[in-house]
Order: structure tokens, then C-alpha cells, then sequence
């Protein structure tokens, strides 16, 4: 019977040089480990220490904003910024502003409020509430005048806005006015007709896609849309006429509301503002008080900080978790 076979015995220094690499792929792997391990519990401690700071600072701010307050004089200038466009959601929205003016107003030493303007304008409706709200606290507080000074620009919402204060300021060649109503946009049926596109839209009601851009203009929707514009423009004088009063020096002039803008020294000739100087000026020279404290609503640098943070911290989190998953770069 032929002897059985039997797998030839590896080489003794083969066998050494298999346990020197096992030994090494495990030492590796090991390594490996460590430095995720290490790496995750750095990234809890730096995340642990972070949020510690700044739980700090958002103790702390509201102390030296208080420290700020205690250390102002017997009385001041309020100060309110109205910068860019006046729509809601936006830093010149009614609720901010609106918020700026009431917190102004109450403060035991503000002598007067200076409304900064520099915007062209926005909504017909937040720009009808700051005024409302002008014309209210200003009744409820007879004692603190409200100055608007005009920089730069003051058009069309901004105006309105300024037209409820006590005076207006502006610089000789700040803009001033543009007393109208506007509404804009595009007709693209003879683009469509040579692009050979077919418009489909489907409404319940009959004037419901009235301002569809690409569906033709009917005569009676263009004066029907004509007079919602004529009637805000309507309201808009009105607001302006009664915040102004005899000050407008030619309130039948005929291009005083038609939408044209004014210098300052133009728009100070025909009674639009009462003097040409800047919010210092005003403060100095108008109301006697030349300490200017800004009430404007701010972010706070944690509550802007915190919005930059969350996705990072997300990130962060799931990487320490270990749920780091597929990323496009």
C-alpha cells in the first residue's frame, strides 16, 4: 500500500516571518484604534470646553450690557438704525424696529430719539406700521421727540417712516422722497409664441392668474391692478400730508408725490425735511444731548455664532458616535 501523502512541513523561517507579520498587522490595528479613540475623546473635550466658554459668555453679556446701562450719564440720545430694505424678515422689519422705538421710549433717561435712515424703501405695510407706531408713542410720551435723519437715502417706505417724526434731517445731497407706488415685472408671450410654447394654466375664478407673466395682458385686469396702485399711492399722501402738515410748503405742487427724489437742499425748499445736518448734529445741537446710545436690534455674537454652529456640531457629534457617514467634497 503506497504510503499517504503528507503536506510538506513549512520552512521554520517562513513560519517566523507569518508570526512577525501578524504581530505587526496586529500592532497596527491596535494603533489604529488608539488613535480613533484618542481622536473621538479630543473632540468630546474640545466640544465640553466650547460650549463651557460660551456658556460662560452668554452669562456674562447680559452683566456688561448692564454694567454699559449703570455707566451712561443722567440722560442721552436714543439711537435707531434703518438700514436697507424695510420688508419683513429682514433687519428693517416693522417688529424690529418697532421694538428699537419701544424700548427707546421707555427708558427713563432718553431725552430725545434719533431714527437713522438709510434705506430705499419696501413694503407699503411694514413701512404703515413703524409709522402707526411712531405716531403712538410719540402721544404716549409727548415729553421725547423723534428726529428722522436721512444719510444717504430716504425713499418711498423710508419717507413714509420719516414723515411721522417731530423734524426731519438730511445732508444736501442725501436723496429724499420718491412719494409713489411701484410694481414691476415681465411679459413673456412673444418669446413663448416664438419658441412655439403653449401656455396652460388652469384657475378656479376668472381673474385668479391675472399677473401670470406668460399669459396675455386683458385691458380691464391692467386698470383693475392700476387701481390697487393708485389707491396705496392714495394712502401713502395722506400719511405724508398728515405727518408734515403746513410744513409742505406747496402740498398741490404737482410733482411733489409723483415719484420723482429730491436732494436734501431741494427737498428742505419744499418742506419734505425741516434742516440739513447728520444724527450728531441733531443731538448736539437739536436736542442738547450729544451722548447717542443705539437701541438698534442686534444679533448678539453668541446667538449669531450659535446659527454658524449647529451644523458643525452635528458633524462633530456624529464623527465622535461613529457615525460618520459618506461625504461629497
Amino acid at each position: 500500500m503506497a504510503d499517504e501523502w503528507k503536506a510538506p512541513e513549512s520552512d521554520p523561517e517562513e513560519r517566523e516571518e507569518r508570526k512577525s507579520w501578524k504581530l505587526l498587522e496586529k500592532t497596527l490595528l491596535a494603533s489604529v484604534q488608539e488613535q480613533r479613540r484618542a481622536r473621538r475623546w479630543g473632540i468630546f473635550f474640545k466640544l465640553l470646553t466650547f460650549f463651557f466658554l460660551f456658556g460662560i459668555l452668554a452669562l456674562l453679556l447680559p452683566l456688561a450690557n448692564m454694567d454699559k446701562a449703570a455707566s451712561r450719564s443722567a440722560s442721552h440720545t436714543a439711537l435707531i438704525e434703518v438700514r436697507g430694505v424695510i420688508a419683513d424678515q429682514e433687519a428693517a422689519s416693522a417688529d424690529n424696529i418697532i421694538k428699537s422705538l419701544r424700548e427707546a421710549f421707555k427708558d427713563p433717561k432718553t431725552k430725545a430719539v434719533v431714527l437713522r435712515i438709510n434705506s430705499p424703501g419696501g413694503s407699503p405695510v411694514q413701512a404703515g406700521y413703524v409709522y402707526d407706531e411712531i405716531r403712538r408713542l410719540r402721544g404716549e410720551y409727548p415729553q421725547i421727540k423723534l428726529y428722522a435723519v436721512i444719510t444717504d437715502l430716504g425713499a418711498s417706505g423710508a419717507y413714509y417712516i420719516a414723515s411721522a417724526a417731530d423734524e426731519i434731517y438730511a445732508d444736501k445731497a442725501s436723496l429724499v422722497g420718491s412719494i409713489g407706488v411701484t410694481a414691476a415685472g415681465y411679459g413673456f408671450v412673444g418669446t413663448m409664441e416664438k419658441l412655439g410654447v403653449e401656455r396652460r394654466a388652469y384657475t378656479s375664478g376668472e381673474h385668479k392668474a391675472f399677473l401670470d407673466p406668460f399669459s396675455p395682458q386683458k385691458p380691464e385686469e391692467t386698470a383693475f391692478w392700476q387701481s390697487v396702485l393708485d389707491t396705496t399711492h392714495q394712502q401713502f399722501i395722506a400719511m405724508v400730508k398728515q405727518g408734515r402738515g403746513e410744513r409742505l410748503k406747496d402740498k398741490e405742487h404737482p410733482e411733489l408725490f409723483s415719484g420723482l427724489i429730491w436732494s436734501g437742499e431741494q427737498a428742505k425748499a419744499l418742506g419734505l425735511v425741516d434742516g440739513l445736518g447728520s444724527a450728531s448734529y441733531v443731538a448736539r445741537d437739536i436736542v442738547g444731548e450729544k451722548e447717542l446710545v443705539d437701541f438698534t436690534v442686534q444679533e448678539s455674537p453668541f446667538d449669531r455664532f450659535s446659527k454658524r454652529l449647529g451644523a458643525s456640531v452635528a458633524e462633530h457629534l456624529a464623527m465622535w458616535m461613529g457615525f460618520q457617514g459618506p461625504q461629497l467634497r
